[in-house]
């Protein structure tokens, strides 16, 4: 036999007392454990004995209760189910509610369920000092839908400021942080989970805060923003202008939007040259057809016309006329008593009057 084989053979015995060893040592610690552990005073705690939703009514077939370590009772937890039921509820008595979700076996605390007497509403909800503000949104500002009772949003506030002497300014605030959602439309249920477009959503908010949203309802557009549940702390913000997209500067985006004026003007411009050529088109066509129509009737009244026959001719009588004779004579004109006589002296014509001879 090789020394290597022997070698993993002892190896493999040695691991394998080794793993025996360390076993049975666990096995007694959980025992030690065990026996330490049931000598721990124990207590009563009323847990859900079904899941229950925002605004069920606590009785008794819905509560059990179940053994709980006497140190670790939650703060607020009821040790029987009718201390649960009565505790301080008025003479005429009444019923509990559950304001938000409560699982199967998950203890039911007193901030989990509504006072003596009182309903399953918003204002039992809503925690020392805060408000319930309500605000308007639609498919795409509520995070389509997405947005439930309990979860935690971002305020955004999209602005458009009218420059006189400049292009418009847009630009995007983040108004409100880590806002607790209190219900979506008329549910307030925690337990919801499928998503709704809904028309408002209601949030828990302090009261400058509620005046803040009040009055951004009506100088911008809300929209919201889901943060992580586990999320609660702000951040640092800055303001996002369109610049911040593009990269352009104001100036630039002026004279963008100057071009582009330019361009609707020229377009404006084409368009009426365009409807007057139309109009005289049209102006022309429709002489055209009046002239076709005038040619019609004239042509029509020429057959009616040419389809009358005309009346026979009547001979009238010669007119008599009187002849005049005309007699012509001749006379020859006397001759002129002065002549023009020409004398050349030199190179030099000289003319002289003179009586002319019999």
């Amino acid at each position: 036999m090789r020394a290597n084989t022997v070698i993993m053979i002892v190896l493999a015995g040695v691991f394998g007392v080794l793993a025996v060893v360390l076993a049975n040592f666990w096995l007694a610690n959980q025992r030690s454990a065990m026996a330490q552990t049931g000598n721990v005073p124990h207590d009563t705690v009323v847990v859900a004995a079904e899941a229950l939703k925002f605004g069920d009514i606590l009785t008794a077939d819905k509560l059990r209760e179940v053994e709980w370590p006497s140190g670790a009772v939650p703060a607020g937890a009821f040790k029987t189910t009718q201390e649960l039921l009565t505790k301080d509820l008025p003479a005429g008595g009444g019923n509990k509610q559950a304001l938000q979700a409560i699982g199967v076996n998950e203890p039911v605390l007193a901030t989990k369920i509504t006072g003596p007497g009182q309903r399953a509403t918003l204002s039992a909800v809503l925690g020392e000092g805060m408000k319930a503000v309500s605000i308007r949104v639609n498919d795409v500002l509520g995070v389509a839908g997405f947005v439930y009772p309990g979860d935690r949003v971002d305020v955004l506030l999209t602005r458009t400021v009218h420059a006189n002497d400049g292009p418009d300014q847009s630009f995007v605030d983040v108004l409100l942080q880590s806002m607790k959602v209190l219900a979506v439309d008329q549910v307030a249920d925690e337990s919801k989970d499928s998503p709704t477009v809904v028309k408002s959503v209601t949030l828990e908010v302090s009261t400058k805060d509620a005046q803040k949203l009040t009055l951004a309802a009506g100088a911008g557009q809300l929209s919201l923003a889901l943060r992580q549940a586990a999320a609660s702390k702000g951040e640092t913000t800055e303001r996002v202008t369109l610049s911040d997209l593009t990269g352009e500067m104001p100036a630039d985006v002026a004279k963008r939007q100057a071009e582009l004026a330019k361009q609707a003007a020229a377009d404006a411009a084409a368009a009426a040259d365009r409807q007057l050529a139309e109009d005289a088109r049209k102006r022309a066509d429709d002489k055209i057809a009046g002239l076709a129509q005038a040619v019609d009737r004239v042509g029509n009244k020429l057959d009616d016309l040419s389809k009358i026959k005309p009346a026979p001719a009547v001979a009238t009588a010669p007119e008599v006329r009187e002849v005049v004779k005309e007699v012509v004579k001749y006379v020859t004109p006397e001759p002129p008593s002065r002549a023009s006589v020409g004398v050349f002296r030199g190179v030099k014509l000289e003319t002289y009057d003179v009586p002319r001879q019999p």
